[in-house]
């Protein structure tokens, strides 16, 4: 088995300091680099600890070596791409979600920074969180099996307000929504 510590390190811009502060107990930065580079076995214990502080599941640590994988092999700086000294995994970024069930918008009709075809990935959460999501967007539940989307621009006691996209519509308040997704990524195809 191959592991994917350092990609899913750099892709969340951690250092290996950071990791092991992060670990329950905490352990070295020597210890996490070890680990990384296989110098050290990977044990279900360091795979769970790991996992924790990194915010992903154990699992998506390692990978099956026939497994292919796509690579990250350039970047793009102020001078222009710039190709990587050795490739590294691309993870998904549905694995570096941090908590929180995944849900996804589909936009089909282009409204407001939205267009047509776009996936707006979303990250369930308390509405007791709200009051941390004001000017973001969010997805809550309406009854009826109905749900309203927009700009979360107001909270009060448990009612939110919601600011749809589109130009000229009216805030839409929703009186103890049962959660709220907030927008964590855009997939929008080239």
């Amino acid at each position: 088995m191959i592991n994917r510590i350092r990609d899913i390190r750099k892709q969340k811009n951690m250092t290996l300091a950071e990791v092991a502060a992060a670990c329950t107990p905490p352990t070295t930065a020597q210890t996490i680099g070890r680990l990384e580079t296989g110098m050290r076995n990977l044990s279900l214990v360091w795979m769970n600890r790991i996992g924790e502080a990194l915010g992903v599941e154990p699992e998506h640590l390692v990978k099956g070596e026939a497994q292919v994988q796509p690579q990250i092999i350039a970047r793009l700086t102020e001078a222009g791409a710039d190709g990587l000294s050795t490739p590294r995994d691309a993870i998904l970024p549905t694995e570096l979600v941090d908590g929180g069930a995944l849900v996804c918008l589909s936009i089909e009709v282009s409204q407001g920074e939205y267009r047509s075809g776009d996936q707006l990935w979303m990250r369930q959460v308390s509405p007791d969180d709200a009051s941390q999501l004001i000017n973001r967007d969010v997805l809550a539940p309406r009854s009826g099996g109905r749900f309203a989307f927009g700009r979360l621009i107001d909270r009060q006691g448990s009612m939110v307000g919601l600011l749809p996209p589109g130009i000229g519509q009216r805030q839409i308040v929703i009186d103890n929504p049962g959660w709220l997704a907030v927008a964590e990524m855009l997939v929008r195809k080239l």
